[in-house]
């Protein structure tokens, strides 16, 4: 899980320091086009953007080819279908709170920030465990030591775009201006994944809509991002469309792998259908049958898919595959689901590979929210750097992946019945032997009779 905290005393260090952030939250144009007009901000702190991620992931996980075996599925239902090799998964020891405490307390730590210096705390999530309750008034604790209770911020929930959501009203509260900063948003009612039963820990799910959701927003995203970046380009005496060549590196919302590639290749086919005919004569050779087709007569169009994934199929090697590095190995993680694509792609390439590009990014929530904008990198990947610092910090992510404890199907059936069987009790701690959970990892301790849920850190 990551989130972004935003230092309330510290916005002038950070304005004269934004030559050195790693991850710019600027309007999407290549610095080659700086002239470009931006919003007026010259009052205003500028450059805000992304400084430390933290990633957290459960301390076990089942193997996926072992769980298609004892759910007597076909082989590679999971593994091929859903381009995953494993599956991590909480405990009845973890919640919402208790990861937040987890990852909060991690950062906090590792970047040396003093608890006092924190201005506003925003916590992204879709789960909620009190329908009234902030999971941010629990992590309020952390801060007790300090005496910092001016901190400003609360939960942004929906789906698995709360996360997007955050990270744009943190930036925005450090900027104190509002702005359009060319970011391609759709949202709409829909009832594609949703949890209605309060008595349940499960979703109802319709998985061929969700999908077609997905892709609509994706295509209606991407339209708007388009446009907003063209008409500020042309302004500017830039008269081009605005394509994925523009973009180094695209990272997308992770339900599973294969519905990424799908997406890139949509984007791609997105293009290929606003280009003029001899540009779609040169740069698609051999998709010329598709044109004239309307992007919202294709979502079940197979001839489309499968033409647009060969054509893409370098495109997303070079630009998306490194940040699938997460998905594949844990699974789908929700609404930190594009920011551990973004600790992937961070940790599976160098400093000076990254320095300078412009990563798009698609974040999306069932219900639905979903919104496409871009991440331009710092140039600077010189030793010490705040670039180099931030792709340091996630080079761990292999090794700590591979200290996971591997539970049999049999174990890991066993605990979500352990679950299921305690959501909603009361008055009971939960089972299990804490010595399992990775060193500093917070833990649900208990919960007493009047629902209230106490949690424990296990040593460092």
């Amino acid at each position: 899980m990551q989130r972004l905290l935003t230092p309330a005393r510290q916005v002038k260090r950070l304005t004269q320091e934004a030559s050195l952030m790693p991850a710019r939250l600027l309007p999407a144009v290549q610095q080659r086009f700086s002239t470009v007009p931006l919003a007026k901000t010259n009052a205003w702190p500028k450059d805000v953007g992304i400084l430390a991620l933290e990633v957290y992931f459960p301390a076990q996980y089942v193997d996926q080819a072992d769980l298609e075996k004892y759910n007597n599925v076909k082989a590679g239902h999971y593994t091929v279908g859903l381009g995953q090799t494993h599956m991590g998964f909480c405990s009845v020891q973890e919640d919402i709170n208790s990861l937040c405490l987890t990852v909060v307390q991690r950062l906090m730590e590792r970047t040396k920030l003093p608890w006092d210096s924190v201005g506003r705390l925003e916590v992204g999530t879709e789960t909620i465990i009190d329908k009234s309750k902030a999971v941010k008034t629990v992590l309020m604790e952390l801060f007790q030591d300090s005496g910092n209770t001016d901190i400003e911020g609360i939960d942004t929930t929906n789906a698995c775009y709360g996360g997007t959501a955050s990270l744009f009203n943190a930036a925005n509260w450090m900027e104190s201006s509002s702005w359009d900063g060319l970011r391609g948003t759709h949202m709409e009612n829909a009832y594609d994944f949703y949890k209605p039963d309060g008595a349940s820990e499960y979703p109802v799910v319709d998985g061929k809509l969700s999908i077609q959701c997905y892709l609509r927003a994706l295509d209606r995203c991407y339209t708007v991002y388009r446009q907003k970046i063209q008409r500020q380009w042309k302004e500017a005496g830039i008269d081009r469309p605005f394509t994925l060549e523009d973009l180094q590196f695209m990272i997308f919302h992770t339900p599973f792998c294969k519905l990424v590639q799908k997406s890139l290749a949509r984007l791609m086919f997105s293009d290929f259908l606003s280009a003029s005919s001899d540009t779609q004569s040169s740069l698609y050779k051999g998709l010329e049958a598709f044109r004239g087709l309307k992007l919202e007569d294709t979502y079940n169009n197979k001839d489309v898919e499968k033409a647009f994934l060969k054509a893409s199929l370098d495109m997303f090697n070079k630009k998306t595959k490194a940040s699938l590095y997460l998905s594949k190995y844990n699974g789908n993680s929700y609404t930190s689901s594009l920011y551990w694509c973004l600790a992937s792609l961070l940790s599976q390439h160098s400093a000076q590979d990254l320095a300078g590009s412009r990563i798009g990014a698609f974040s999306y929530g069932s219900g639905l929210a979903a919104s496409f904008f871009s991440l331009q990198v710092s140039p600077d990947a010189s030793p010490g750097s705040s670039l180099e610092k931030l792709v340091s910090s996630v080079s761990d992510l292999p090794q700590r992946l591979a200290s996971r404890k591997c539970v049999s199907p049999e174990e890991f059936t066993e605990v979500m019945d352990q679950r299921e069987h305690f959501f909603h009790k009361v008055n009971y701690s939960p089972p299990g032997d804490t010595s399992s959970l990775f060193p500093g990892t917070w833990y649900l301790e208990r919960v007493d009779e009047l629902h209230r849920r106490k949690y424990a850190r296990r040593p460092v």
